[in-house]
């Protein structure tokens, strides 16, 4: 009897980690620690269940980054009025971290390491994680029109790639009312009604396929419809089987926004007055994530296993895609890049949604990740990166001139 896609999926989420060809070798190793005293002592390492161990750094190397990151956190991030969570961890260990502020101004629920916040963008990273873990499954493939997954999206020429890389040209999805006669700003949208406007509507592009890089939230909100259809799942389901609970982010969800946005970490503007919401909060796959710093650990030292997803998967996700544009600066899929001539990269995701502004930076050459989440709004989050020049040769100055 041949399998639904709903059970290939179940197959893909039990067998992913065991079925892997023994040629696939792990890039790095993670602890595990061997008893429960363990466990509960070191609370200063996180791990994800695939058996591997990664060295753990020095004492001396954890307290003399420990020192610097602390000295620049407090100065140019976590000051007084800051409201959110921090980390920087290296092959699972925690470096420093910090939380402050208030999950709930008006109940006075303090943020701690197991609070939530909305990832806004760095929420495209886990996007286009589980549609590489699709791909692997071969359930997608990136370069197969989106139309062959959804066959009344307007655009014949679009492709998985285009849309995870932003080279689509798709139009902005918070702009088709400019156009729309009568648009009602009042109605919550959906990932189906963007899909609806886009196929009755069939606005311009605004570049052809695969031309430039046109940064556009659309290509996420289609890429969940991807996921959901190749799937048979929603796309919060299908993130929490594939992703979350592989990697054990116990704290990591979808929002489902008319159930519990009430019930989330709130989003606040510069003084804990509440940002409020608008009709797209409800849309998915570009934003609506919210998770905790360790759990974005947990995802970063998924990235340099090849049980959880191919060597050569990863290698697709993390190059650059838009090198017409001159700069530093290029997009791989799902992720940001900086690089310069000296060979160093940088891949990260920023991310803003109403009061929230959050940072994700991973630095494959030296195992670092570094998060910042904010929940009332700052851009100090977009700080967090310079601490990069404290792991290797990058470019930051550290030190801000007056």
């Amino acid at each position: 009897m041949q399998l639904t896609k709903i059970a290939q999926v179940l197959i893909i989420v039990l067998f992913s980690i065991s079925c892997q060809k023994k040629e696939e070798a792990p890039l790095l190793a993670l602890h595990v620690p061997e008893t429960l005293e363990e466990t509960v002592k070191d609370t200063n390492t996180i791990t994800i269940p695939l058996g591997l161990e990664l060295q753990k750094p020095s004492a001396l190397f954890l307290q003399e980054k420990s020192e610097a990151v602390a000295k620049y956190y407090q100065k140019y991030i976590g000051q007084s009025d800051f409201s959110g969570s921090f980390i920087v961890a290296k092959n699972g260990t925690v470096i420093y971290e910090d939380y402050k502020g208030y999950a709930d101004f008006n109940s006075k629920k303090e943020i701690d390491a197991s609070t939530p916040i909305h990832l806004a963008s760095i929420s495209k990273v886990l996007t286009a994680t589980l549609v590489l873990k699709l791909t692997q499954a071969g359930l997608v493939e990136l370069d197969q029109k989106v139309q062959h997954y959804i066959p009344n999206f307007p655009y014949s020429q679009t492709t998985v790639r285009t849309l995870l890389n932003h080279r689509s040209g798709l139009p902005h999805y918070s702009r088709f009312g400019e156009t729309i006669k009568g648009w009602n700003s009042k109605k919550l949208l959906t990932n189906a009604d963007v899909l609806t406007y886009l196929s009755k509507h069939k606005f311009p592009l605004l570049s052809k396929n695969n031309s430039t890089f046109n940064y556009c939230n659309t290509n996420y909100a289609i890429l969940a419809l991807v996921i959901e259809s190749v799937t048979e799942l929603s796309y919060p389901e299908a993130m929490k089987k594939m992703v979350f609970e592989p990697l054990e982010m116990n704290d990591s969800f979808v929002i489902d926004f008319p159930n519990q946005k009430k019930e989330v970490c709130q989003s606040y503007k510069s003084n804990y007055v509440n940002y409020g919401w608008d009709q797209f909060d409800a849309i998915y796959g570009d934003k609506n994530i919210y998770a905790t710093p360790r759990d974005l650990v947990k995802f970063d030292l998924a990235t340099y296993s090849a049980d959880f997803l191919s060597a050569a998967l990863w290698e697709e996700a993390l190059k650059g895609y838009s090198y017409e544009k001159k700069g530093q600066k290029n997009y791989g899929l799902g992720i940001r890049i900086r690089e310069w001539e000296t060979g160093q990269k940088v891949h990260y995701h920023n991310g803003w949604w109403h009061g929230n502004t959050t940072s994700y930076t991973t630095l494959k050459n030296d195992t670092i990740v570094i998060v910042a989440l904010a929940n009332k709004y700052t851009q100090k989050t977009y700080k967090a990166m310079k601490l990069a020049s404290l792991f290797g040769d990058y470019p930051f100055e550290l030190e801000e001139t007056p």
